[in-house]
């Protein structure tokens, strides 16, 4: 069992916020309320989850004692020795709980997610490959109830993408996707293999929180942006109109490249909320990184070179390499992702806890 740490300064933070909800004018600021709402729920949980832990350990106490009094019935010491191993159950869980609710979620946890799917190495199976992740994650998001939204797409001409970005919209969805990143790896027969041999093929997943205005101020004069034919699939109008916009922004040399709507401007909307994601997680990535480094056990660096899973067809199997953790391939492919994502989950929870008690031992 974890030793819970003093949680005085969770109690004192929220005083503070159901102070600062009391307040008149605290829903003026809209996005502000919510982010204090969130947060005092969190901490109200755990406040209430410790007041249990506190109270289970003096039954436990209780409990104890009155086995060993002889001066106690039989039949009530022996009552209170069976409860003993609920009640232990009991504390360990509640002291699990404690320590999770004093894990802060990261703030972009709430947000929509800007997916990057492309295919990587193995030509025409690998965009096929690139083609198949993009389904399973639609329908797990519809299983979630989310919205899939293409933003831009380079469809292959044998199938599949050699690039898609889309966003997911719906609660929490970054924080349900963003250990998804990574570089996927496929073995398999391809249906154009006469030989029956299996190849290996990769794509790579980015997973960036979708960014807002007052995340990402970007100067208009740090954006070059560029007009162009569309070309490929998209119909007539597509390929005889400037509707394509390709978009840099200078100081990082981020470019993004949106041709999908026929519009200009709705192309234009959509690179930026491209060009906005990308930047937001690479300063969240720099902010980070002297956090990431003292996690020993962390799932991965999120690096989109890391390869991170393979889905095996022929042993009909799929294994996270981070956590070494093998799952039924076909029910994953079908956007069964709740076991995967749930695994994945409770490591990163482990390892922060691991970091949050070693902090206080300091």
């Amino acid at each position: 069992m974890h030793t819970i740490p003093d949680i005085a300064p969770f109690r004192a933070k929220l005083a503070e916020f159901n102070g600062q909800m009391a307040d008149p004018d605290f829903y003026s600021d809209q996005r502000r309320a919510a982010e204090v709402a969130r947060e005092q729920q969190r901490l109200a949980a755990l406040v209430e989850k410790f007041e249990a832990y506190h109270d289970t350990i003096q039954q436990i106490a209780e409990n104890a004692a009155m086995s060993e009094d002889a001066s106690v019935e039989a039949e009530l010491r022996e009552m209170a020795a069976e409860e003993l191993e609920s009640l232990t159950t009991l504390r360990d869980k509640l002291a699990n709980d404690v320590l999770r609710f004093m894990i802060p979620p990261d703030t972009t946890d709430s947000r929509n997610s800007v997916m990057e799917i492309r295919g990587g190495a193995g030509g025409d199976e690998a965009n096929i490959f690139a083609g198949d992740l993009f389904r399973m994650y639609s329908r797990y998001a519809e299983t979630r109830g989310w919205r899939v939204e293409v933003l831009s797409s380079s469809p292959a001409d044998v199938g599949g993408f050699k690039e898609i970005i889309f966003n997911m919209t719906g609660e929490d969805a970054y924080k349900y996707l963003k250990f998804e990143s990574g570089v996927h790896r496929v073995q398999r027969v391809p249906a154009t293999e006469t030989q029956g041999r299996i190849h290996t093929s990769t794509a790579t997943v980015a997973v960036l929180p979708e960014a807002e205005e007052v995340d990402i101020e970007i100067n208009p004069n740090d954006l070059e942006i560029s007009t162009m034919r569309a070309s490929g699939a998209g119909g007539q109008h597509v390929n005889t109109t400037d509707s394509a916009v390709m978009m840099v922004h200078k100081p990082t040399g981020v470019t993004v490249y949106c041709a999908d709507e026929r519009s200009q401007i709705k192309n234009r909307a959509k690179a930026l909320t491209v060009m906005r994601s990308r930047l937001l997680k690479a300063k969240e990535d720099e902010e980070h990184a002297k956090y990431a480094a003292e996690r020993k056990g962390q799932i991965g660096t999120g690096d989109r070179s890391e390869r991170i899973r393979t889905y095996n067809y022929p042993q009909g199997r799929l294994t996270d390499h981070r956590i070494g953790l093998s799952l039924s391939l076909p029910t994953v492919v079908e956007g069964d992702l709740d076991d995967l994502i749930d695994a994945l989950q409770n490591h990163d929870y482990e390892a922060r806890i691991a970091n949050l008690l070693s902090k206080q031992k300091k």
